[in-house]
């Protein structure tokens, strides 16, 4: 009766692993693309910083899908896509602490 439990528990944490959010690279993306739509409505953003900014979430978005292409992330692929999302993020909050308007 015991092995049939952790059988049962075993399985169900398996199950709850394979549960996980989203992959890190996509949600920092969606997390820049939302501090993108903020800045653009709080007028933080102009539409040529914004229209920029989209650009460069679309190249990174493919960089990753290039690196996802053969069905693995290389440990280089890695640090290429993290390297191209600080220097995004730090151009978001350069583009919204601007005094453009």
């Amino acid at each position: 009766m015991k092995k049939v439990i952790l059988f049962v528990m075993l399985i169900s944490l398996g199950t709850f692993a394979e549960e996980t959010p989203a992959d890190p690279v996509d949600q920092r993306q969606e997390n820049q693309e939302k501090r993108i739509e903020e800045g653009k409505a709080s007028g933080q953003l102009t539409e040529k910083e914004e229209h920029r900014l989209k650009r460069r979430q679309h190249r990174i978005e493919k960089a990753e899908k290039r690196a996802e292409a053969d069905g693995t992330v290389t440990p280089e692929e890695a640090k290429k896509l993290k390297h191209m999302q600080n220097r995004a993020s730090r151009e978001i909050y350069r583009k919204k602490h601007n005094k453009r308007k």
